[in-house]
């Protein structure tokens, strides 16, 4: 890379350092950094040993695919940044059109067409501008003796009026449109909440990386299986009017005539199906906003571990309800954050039963304007506050008299501050109540059922747990798809040191040919999987063949935020935590699932 600098600074061309990590090569510091030396009128820059003569055209551009690299604060001081990361507002609107794609076809090619077409006429006014002023410009003698000339402006002011007329129609048919669009928003705007939920998990684990690219088919699949399922009901509702009239006695001319007409009728139906009464379009879009909201959750649920599954599926539930104004977002940082007080009262005899650590909790509930006289009812009903305390399920037991009409929320911060020990469940009743059993109670995992969602350009990526091999059900689907070992078309690779090769050579192979390649406990070949990711990149790049399919298996890193694999790798590929059940309820469902 150092002579491919040196010659493009004294000869002016452009440089582009792509995937970078979290480090710069100290090779390009002095170009990052200026390090100019001025002699005379010449400009030079010191690079090693070397004085290179600077060109004024050459330009360095750095690039990164980490969504949150950690560079020198000199990075931001001598570099211009530019972060093409998605805002919430811009990925809403993306969405929205994505949305309106799928839902309303109609819509959506006319306001294409609308587009290129005031394109079009930006074009022919800047064409008929250009063609008056050159006639100008080589017209000889009295302008309005040039018979061309006249004819040319009577023409375009002709259709330069024609243009103003459409362009109004068309202002007017865009906005008709966007109004029409807008009712699809919800669907689009809750997609864009659950997109930036995801993106924050990294936060909790290095494993919970996720692409726009991947969240975008998640959320085509979701408006997708709303579709099928519409259709599925409308055709079960036909069969049942169709089995209505089977004890009717036609005519055999009535029943021909029927026949040449239901074709038509058909795709009159078909036609006037994209137009919804205001009723079931909101019936429409809830069902997109549900079902948008669980594909993209159970996406992410799947690979996450266990002991995480619960705070992802409050978070999200939280964030649900703050956006619907359900829940105040101060008192929701306070369940977060504890609010201890910092000047602790003095605690009365009556109330001794309370740990000392947890009074100051208890204290801190008071900042809170619903629980602003909280101890004094607590001093004047101890009795039941005690009798609440010291039960086996306060989050479900009834509340001393002064607090017994709070909600499941409040109840949950009463918890946080006084029996922390009891929060997870009361945390798994309230995601239930508000979202459903399913947020909670995971179905067990089927691989292929999984396998539906495997392509060539997305890797599948196994968490390894102590007592789970993912390899057999690898082998099963595998089996399903004609690729097995014995055939030579399913490549099962134990990364190992002196493996890199081999794994090398059978990545570009299985992409070429279609062959399935499995690469286990990569968590061992921390080095090599910089290489994989970009031979992975290349052979996505490179238009596999469409059988082909790449699977890698890894244990999760000693320390949560520790990096070992490739942000990139994360990102795209399809994570699989299955994780052996550890209570009796899980064992028992896991169990029933392998019957069929």
């Amino acid at each position: 890379m150092p002579k491919e600098i040196e010659f493009a600074v004294e000869n002016g061309n452009p440089v582009l350092i792509e995937n970078m990590g979290n480090s710069i090569d100290a090779v390009i510091q002095p170009v990052y950094s200026r390090a100019i030396i001025k002699k005379g009128k010449t400009k030079y820059i010191k690079m090693g040993d070397k004085e290179l003569t600077l060109n004024p055209s050459f330009n360095l551009f750095l690039h990164t695919k980490l969504s949150n690299p950690h560079y020198p604060p000199e990075i931001q001081a001598e570099c211009t940044l530019i972060n093409f990361t998605v805002t919430e507002a811009g990925l809403e609107d993306q969405l929205l059109s994505l949305v309106v794609e799928m839902e309303r076809p109609d819509l959506a090619a006319t306001k294409k067409a609308i587009v290129a077409q005031q394109n079009e006429f930006k074009i022919k006014l800047k064409e008929l501008e250009s063609g008056l002023l050159k006639q100008l410009a080589e017209s000889e003698g009295d302008i309005l003796e040039d018979i061309e000339l006249i004819e040319s402006l009577e023409y375009s002011k002709k259709l330069s009026t024609e243009i103003k007329e459409k362009v109004e129609i068309a202002v007017e048919t865009e906005r008709n449109i966007n109004e029409a669009s807008e009712a699809y928003r919800p669907s689009a705007s809750r997609g864009a909440l659950v997109f930036f939920l995801m993106s924050e998990l990294y936060k909790i684990h290095s494993f919970y990386k996720f692409s726009l690219d991947s969240f975008v088919i998640v959320v085509k699949r979701a408006i997708s299986l709303v579709q099928e399922k519409a259709k599925a009901e409308k055709a079960a509702a036909k069969r049942a009017l169709a089995g209505d009239g089977e004890g009717e006695d036609e005519d055999a001319d009535e029943g021909a005539e029927a026949k040449e007409d239901e074709a038509p009728a058909e795709e009159e139906e078909e036609a006037v199906e994209l137009e919804m009464t205001p009723k079931s379009l909101d019936k429409r879009v809830n069902d997109l906003t549900a079902s948008i909201t669980y594909q993209s959750f159970n996406y992410t649920r799947r690979g996450t571990l266990e002991a995480h599954k619960l705070i992802v599926s409050t978070m999200l539930t939280f964030r649900i309800l703050v956006r619907q104004g359900l829940l105040d977002p101060e008192e929701v940082n306070s369940l977060v954050k504890k609010e201890v007080a910092s000047e602790i009262p003095h605690q009365p005899e009556s109330l001794k039963f309370i740990p000392e650590t947890a009074w100051a909790a208890v204290k801190g509930l008071e900042q809170i304007k619903i629980f602003e006289h909280l101890l004094s009812q607590m001093d004047s009903e101890p009795h039941l506050w005690r009798k609440w305390y010291v039960d086996e399920r306060p989050e479900s037991v009834e509340l001393p008299k002064s607090v017994k009409d709070l909600g499941l929320f409040y109840r949950i911060l009463l918890l946080r501050a006084m029996r922390p020990d009891r929060l997870t469940n009361a945390l798994a009743e309230f995601v239930t109540q508000n979202m459903g059993i399913e947020y909670v109670e995971a179905e067990p995992f089927d691989i292929v059922a999984t396998s539906d969602e495997m392509n060539a350009i997305t890797p599948t990526f196994f968490v390894l747990f102590p007592g789970v091999d993912p390899t057999p059900e690898v082998e099963t689907i595998g089996t399903l798809n004609g690729k097995t070992i014995a055939a030579n078309n399913f490549i099962n690779i134990s990364m190992g040191q002196g493996q890199e090769s081999f794994a090398d050579n059978a990545l570009k192979e299985a992409a070429k040919v279609g062959n399935w390649v499995m690469f286990q406990n990569v968590h061992l070949m921390q080095n090599w999987m910089k290489t994989f990711e970009r031979n992975f990149e290349i052979a996505v790049d490179s238009d596999p063949h469409p059988d082909f399919r790449c699977f890698i298996s890894s244990e999760p890193p000693p320390q949560p935020l520790q990096e070992i694999i490739p942000e990139s790798i994360l990102q795209n590929a399809l994570k699989i935590a299955n994780e052996a059940a550890s209570d009796l309820k899980s064992n028992i469902r896991k169990a029933i699932s392998k019957f069929d």
